[in-house]
């Protein structure tokens, strides 16, 4: 479902941001792929997968958490980096036949989905960082005000105006 151009979104937490929900849903399946391992692999790569997997996810919140888009792009690096080891162990599945390779495949596209959206993240925390913020502000507020209103995350503040 695509949004109207001018229509923006806002974003609470976390669990709202799209990256986060599909991030979420590939933990599931690969937590289902680790279920399906040999006994032999249950303290290797059984443990392996359930461990990364849960990193993407952990990785997203906590740098959504931070109060600086220098800091969320750190964190939704080390994302990517667990992302891409899932994708490895998923190539261990097919090597020594854990899984059937269409199934295999099947979740690597899902896992390439959540690269790609984790990747447009971080374009868009970078244009932030940039001060190329697509956000509309009201008024004119002096430089330092939007300067550092351009750099924090603004779910940071939240709790200040509550």
């Amino acid at each position: 479902m695509k949004r109207a151009e001018n229509e923006a979104k806002h974003y609470q937490t976390f669990e709202d941001l799209e990256v986060y929900q599909v991030a979420r849903g590939f933990r599931k399946t690969m937590y289902q792929v680790a279920k399906r391992l040999p006994e032999e692999e249950k303290f290797a790569l059984t443990n392996q997968i359930r461990r990364v997997a849960v990193s993407v996810t952990n990785n997203i919140a906590e740098g959504h958490g931070r109060f600086h888009f220098l800091e969320q792009i750190k964190f939704m690096l080390q994302s990517r980096g667990s992302l891409e080891e899932l994708l490895d162990d998923l190539n261990v599945c097919a090597d020594e036949g854990y899984l059937p390779i269409q199934e295999i495949e099947s979740v690597r596209r899902e896992g390439w989905r959540v690269h790609k959206l984790i990747n447009g993240y971080i374009r868009f925390l970078r244009r932030r960082v940039s001060g190329d913020s697509p956000r509309v502000q009201e008024g004119a507020a002096d430089d330092h005000e939007r300067l550092f209103l351009e750099r924090f995350n603004p779910s940071s503040f939240q709790r200040f105006n509550e």
